[in-house]
């Protein structure tokens, strides 16, 4: 049986793993960045992300019905409150919504989640029950994808301000408050998969989840480049001129 690496070791391990693999990577992100995508695209882009955003906090009330430890549940609540929102927060929820608004979109077609993409269906709701069903280990190691997120981030404010006239301080708060949040996620997460991930066959699995992960941010990209960049919509999907607010398809 091979040993663990050391916490060093399986550290470089991971972080390999997002250089490699993670979304940043991806061409659309550079059309986005760029400022080449259409409008349209970006709707697109908007709406099924969305679906994304909404089901995060149901993947970690998912993780936390699993979890028998108190301290790890509270840690772990943040999470939830960071997307749903509390009394002083609005959360992350609602500030995409605004970015929704703001490309043109209402939000209340945007909520009702019509139109989204199969794959996008079929990737969110699979990292969902991923959480649900796989280890509490596997679970957590899934989501350091944080890890690389706030570069992205950076990159996306940057390039939305310099290239698109909807970006402002107000429809990329979304994007702001995460390069505040994240960073604390992440910092606990990676600790605790260290520490538990204390054999090699633990610690191939915790890079296994984190790489699953990468594969369901990708593949929603590669749908919506597919469809709206390439023009092969899939039936039933967003078309655009759908769910517009008034002032902006008139």
């Amino acid at each position: 049986m091979k040993p663990a690496a050391s916490a060093q070791e399986f550290e470089h391990r991971l972080r390999q793993i997002g250089a490699d693999r993670y979304h940043d990577k991806h061409p659309f992100h550079d059309r986005l960045h760029g400022g080449h995508c259409t409008p349209d695209e970006v709707r697109a882009w908007v709406i099924n992300r969305y679906y994304y955003q909404h089901s995060i906090p149901i993947k970690d009330a998912a993780f936390m019905s699993r979890v028998e430890d108190p301290d790890l549940r509270r840690i772990w609540r943040s999470r939830m409150e960071d997307h749903d929102g509390t009394d002083t927060n609005e959360g992350g929820i609602k500030r995409w919504l605004r970015l929704a608004q703001a490309v043109g979109l209402d939000p209340a077609y945007v909520q009702s989640r019509e139109g989204i993409m199969p794959a996008t269906k079929f990737a969110v709701d699979a990292y969902v029950r991923f959480v649900r069903d796989k280890t509490l280990l596997e679970a957590v190691a899934a989501s350091l994808t944080e890890l690389f997120a706030p570069a992205i981030h950076e990159n996306r404010i940057k390039g939305l301000l310099q290239h698109y006239d909807f970006a402002d301080d107000s429809s990329l708060s979304y994007f702001q408050n995460r390069l505040k949040e994240a960073p604390k996620d992440v910092a606990f997460g990676l600790q605790w998969v260290l520490d538990h991930a204390d054999t090699a066959e633990k610690q191939d699995m915790a890079a296994a989840a984190l790489e699953f992960k990468t594969d369901v941010l990708w593949a929603q990209l590669d749908a919506l480049w597919n469809g709206y960049v390439e023009g092969r919509i899939p039936p039933g999907c967003w078309q655009p001129g759908d769910g517009l607010l008034l002032a902006k398809a008139s």
